[in-house]
């Protein structure tokens, strides 16, 4: 049974950081690209970023291009993301997904396994 446990959530000032991760079990994790997307109240979910199965590849979105690292641990099957220099409008609920797929893609109907979420507060 694949699950994908999400951690590292939680409420921070404007301006402030956090970690978020997330855990692996169930497949041969270092196939899979990963993704991260978060989805406010009454929005869509959207992306935030992914990596490919090596870690050799990433891509982000837009709006979190320079404040946001995607980062992956094959040995420990883990996939972590920092964020650094938080907006209020970065406040959603955050998940992580899997794909079978070596390119770091943006659409979320690609992603075959979804985690549980873990909700992040910017307050201003």
């Amino acid at each position: 049974q694949v699950q994908l446990v999400e951690s590292g959530g939680g409420l921070v000032q404007a301006g402030g950081s956090l970690r978020l991760s997330c855990a692996a079990s169930g497949l041969t994790f270092s196939s899979y690209t990963v993704g991260w997307f978060r989805q406010a109240p009454e929005k869509e979910r959207n992306f935030v970023a992914a990596i490919n199965w090596s870690g050799a590849l990433t891509s982000y979105a837009d709006s979190v291009k320079g404040r946001v690292t995607i980062s992956r641990d094959n040995a420990k099957n883990t996939v972590n993301l920092q964020m650094n220099s938080l907006k209020p409008e970065d406040t959603g609920f955050y998940y992580c997904a899997a794909r079978a797929g070596s390119h770091p893609k943006s659409e979320s109907s690609l992603y075959y396994y979804w985690g549980q979420g873990t909700q992040v507060t910017v307050s201003s």
